[in-house]
C-alpha cells in the first residue's frame, strides 16, 4: 500500500491526464470528427475560395494564400483546442461536480491536478493539430520539405495559451459571463487581428497591438518562418520563441498557485 501511495505521490500529474485521456476517450468519435470536417470546410471556403482570388494577384509573401495561411490554421486550431480542454475541466471539477477536491483528498497535489489537466489538454491539441496538418497536406498547402514544422510552432501556441486560460480559469468562481467574453472579446479578436489572412502590417497600427500580445501572431511568424522563406531577424525569432514559452511558464506558475489556494481553503 505504501508503494503504491509512494508512487500515486510520484506521478499524480500523469495519473490526472491519464483519467481526463480516458474521459475524452467517451468523446473520441466527435472530436476525431470535428478534428477533420472543420478544417477541410473552412479550406474549401477560404483557404480555395477566397485564395483562388489571391493567387490570381501572385499569393501572398511569393507563395499560394493557402501556403501562407496554413501556419496560422494550425496556430488557431491549437489555441482553441487546448483552450477548451483546460477551461471546461476546470469549470467542472472546481464547480458543477467539484471532482478536484476528490482528487486532492488523494496523495494527488494540487500542483499536480493543475499540470495534469494541462498535459491532458496538450495530448487533445496534438492529436487535432496533426489531424489538421494531414488535411492541409491534401488540400496541397505544404509545398515546402519543412512544412511540418509547422506543427511544433503550432503546439507552442496551443501550450501557451492553454497555460494561461488554465490559470484565469482557475480564478473565475462565476462563470455567467466568462464564456461570453472569452469568446467574444479575446478568441474572435485574436483570430482577426493576428496576421491570420493576411500580413500583420497592413492592419492600421491601432490594430497590429493585438497581434504583440497574441501567441496566435507569435506562433504563426514562426511558423511561416520554418516553413518557406518568410523574412524573420534573428531578434525577432527570439523575441517570438521568449514570447510563448514566458507564457507557459507564467501561465503554469499562476494556475499551481490558484489551485492550491482554492484547494487548500
Amino acid at each position: 500500500m505504501s508503494t503504491n501511495i509512494r508512487k500515486v505521490s510520484r506521478f499524480g500529474s500523469f495519473h490526472i491526464a491519464e483519467a481526463r485521456i480516458r474521459n475524452m476517450a467517451k468523446w473520441s468519435g466527435i472530436i476525431l470528427f470535428a478534428a477533420v470536417v472543420n478544417p477541410a470546410l473552412y479550406l474549401v471556403s477560404i483557404g480555395i475560395g477566397v485564395g483562388s482570388l489571391v493567387d490570381a494577384n501572385n499569393g501572398v509573401n511569393g507563395v499560394s494564400y493557402l501556403t501562407f495561411l496554413a501556419p496560422a490554421l494550425l496556430a488557431s486550431a491549437a489555441i482553441q483546442g487546448s483552450s477548451d480542454e483546460v477551461i471546461f475541466p476546470v469549470m467542472d471539477g472546481f464547480k458543477w461536480n467539484r471532482t478536484f477536491f476528490g482528487m486532492r483528498s488523494t496523495p494527488i497535489t494540487a500542483r499536480q491536478i493543475s499540470l495534469g489537466v494541462f498535459l491532458a489538454a496538450m495530448f487533445r491539441t496534438v492529436v487535432s493539430v496533426v489531424i489538421y496538418w494531414i488535411v492541409l497536406y491534401f488540400f496541397g498547402a505544404l509545398e515546402s520539405g519543412t512544412a511540418w514544422l509547422a506543427m511544433p510552432a503550432a503546439l507552442l501556441a496551443g501550450a501557451a495559451m492553454g497555460a494561461v486560460m488554465l490559470a484565469l480559469a482557475a480564478k473565475i468562481e462565476n462563470e455567467n459571463f466568462f464564456f461570453t467574453l472569452v469568446g467574444r472579446f479575446v478568441m474572435i479578436p485574436m483570430f482577426l487581428f493576428s496576421g491570420t489572412f493576411y500580413p500583420l502590417t497592413q492592419m492600421p497600427i491601432f490594430l497590429q497591438f493585438f497581434g504583440w500580445i497574441s501567441p496566435l501572431w507569435h506562433a504563426t511568424e514562426l511558423g511561416r518562418y520554418l516553413t518557406y522563406d518568410y523574412p524573420l531577424s534573428g531578434l525577432q525569432l527570439s523575441i517570438h520563441i521568449c514570447v510563448l514559452a514566458s507564457m507557459i511558464v507564467i501561465g503554469l506558475f499562476l494556475s499551481a498557485r490558484i489551485f492550491h489556494k482554492r484547494l487548500e481553503k
